[in-house]
């Protein structure tokens, strides 16, 4: 008898027992990682070809272009395994690099377009597949090598007059995604501006399958971020527990790639917000007393997880500590309970800051009216960023800015939300709110008339150089409440308890 882990290393033969279920088998990490059918993407083609009927003309295809394997500066090496482009690989789920794809319209048919490599790739790289495995793994109708004119050979065979292509903007980059390029396409009628908003407008709500992927990547970011409590104490670097976070993500769950670049701050660093790049590189040493935020997520097959932890590097909270972390814990549950269908994010954004508020005051920061200085625009001095973001096969997902989106705001903190939508089923989302103490915001605040009069500037002072706290969840929006699929320690009982242990 043979497991299907066995099965999966070999070839797939009928006569095996689970052949069916792996024969759709699209991505799998071994027995104990999620298991991915090639039905999650055969769904989202049907999607976008029900999107996009009644909306273009008849002989319409669609034709997008993968990813390129991308190398160091000038040299012959990757500097980072190859990732798939996003919009491709939610239509395909392919992996390999320099790949076109085609959809017709009319028919749903689609056509996967591998490059033809050279013999010696198998020398170098490994097998070279041939275009019948690609149609089989991909559950493709066709698939054929892409020679020099292909596509065009191809698409007029199909009788295609209108090439939708996918020019796709980003709306936290700013930057733009080239539409596909092919040998021939002038020789067609060719759209760029017709499926973008289409196509991103899909990737916003995630399908039964999609959700899956997405929860077992935020489970893995759950156990990576438990490990790192785990392991922790004063003397070690920031960099050896960011080191501990990527292990775990990778050893335990199959997850090659992070989402995103770890933040492993402690102390005042905790007070940068994307701590962890080339100027602040999570190098500093843990000191007895640091509070520490960890902002770090793996993706599985793609799809993203983004989770915060903020927690002593002792295991212990000090009474400072403590009410800060209580304030952005009491926010984020009270932003979860009230994330439902028909409620707009800009709303939440603003409810989180009022309840940061009230606590400051409640601490001794602060003193006034709490609608007055959500008003003043006092939170942005303390959570200048905008509570969260849609996730999935992006860490900050696309979409933020279609549908009922209202325009972004000139204000202070609200200038930074990513999105402003109302809310919907099928959404997922991160709840972040924070509070930090930096002499950025703080100096200026503090000299500012129309907000130094709430401020306790004594008390406000003996927080510097704490940093601050972020608490972040991957949430999935639905009317019967919201689904947090976070699995960490998150009340200061639960942590100091785990940290113990």
């Amino acid at each position: 008898e043979m497991s299907c882990l066995e099965c999966c290393s070999l070839t797939i033969k009928a006569s095996c027992l689970c052949y069916p279920k792996l024969s759709r088998m699209s991505f799998n990490r071994g027995a104990d990682t999620l298991h991915i059918s090639v039905d999650l993407f055969v769904k989202n083609r049907k999607r976008l070809v029900e999107a996009l009927r009644g909306k273009v003309p008849a002989n319409s295809v669609v034709v997008l272009e993968g990813g390129v394997e991308k190398f160091r500066y000038n040299t012959d090496f990757e500097d980072l395994p190859f990732r798939q482009e996003s919009y491709f690989f939610w239509a395909f789920g392919v992996h390999e690099s320099e790949c076109y794809a085609a959809i017709d319209v009319d028919s749903g048919k689609s056509i996967l377009f591998p490059p033809r490599l050279h013999p010696d790739f198998e020398i170098w790289e490994g097998s070279i597949n041939n275009e019948e495995w690609f149609k089989k793994k991909y559950a493709v109708d066709e698939a054929h090598f892409n020679d020099a004119n292909t596509i065009h050979d191809v698409l007029v065979a199909m009788g295609a007059a209108n090439v939708l292509l996918l020019k796709a903007e980003n709306t936290d980059s700013g930057n733009t995604l080239a539409p596909a390029t092919f040998a021939g396409l002038d020789k067609f009628k060719s759209d760029d501006s017709t499926l973008y908003p289409i196509f991103a407008e899909l990737r916003v709500f995630k399908t039964d399958e999609e959700l899956e992927v997405l929860r077992y990547a935020s489970k893995i970011a759950s156990e990576a971020h438990k490990a790192a409590m785990a392991h922790i104490k004063p003397g070690l670097y920031e960099y050896q527990l960011e080191s501990i976070f990527r292990h775990t993500s990778y050893y335990t769950g199959g997850c090659r790639h992070l989402a995103y670049t770890c933040v492993a701050a402690s102390g005042c660093n905790s007070a940068i917000l994307h701590y962890g790049h080339t100027n602040a590189p999570n190098t500093k040493q843990i000191k007895d007393g640091d509070m520490c935020l960890f902002d770090m997520g793996p993706e599985y097959n793609c799809y993203a997880s983004d989770i915060t932890t903020s927690f002593p590097a002792n295991g212990k909270f000090t009474d400072n500590q403590k009410l800060v972390y209580n304030a952005v814990l009491r926010a984020n549950r009270t932003v979860l309970a009230a994330a439902k269908p028909g409620v707009r994010w800009t709303d939440m954004h603003l409810l989180a800051e009022k309840i940061i508020l009230e606590d400051l005051k409640a601490g001794g920061l602060l003193v006034g009216d709490v609608d007055e200085m959500v008003k003043a625009r006092l939170g942005a001095v303390f959570m200048p960023h905008g509570l969260g973001h849609f996730v999935g096969l992006d860490v900050h997902d696309v979409g933020a800015f279609l549908g009922d989106a209202t325009p972004k705001s000139t204000l202070p903190g609200l200038k930074n939300l990513r999105t402003t939508r109302t809310l919907q089923e099928r959404m997922v989302i991160t709840i972040e709110p924070g509070c930090y103490f930096i002499d950025t915001l703080l100096d200026p605040a503090l000299a500012d008339d129309n907000l130094k009069k709430f401020l306790v500037a004594d008390r406000v002072n003996q927080f510097r150089g704490q940093g601050g706290i972020r608490i972040e969840d991957d949430v999935v929006i639905w009317a019967k409440g919201a689904e947090n699929m976070s699995q960490v320690p998150r009340t200061v009982e639960e942590i100091e308890a785990f940290m113990a242990a």
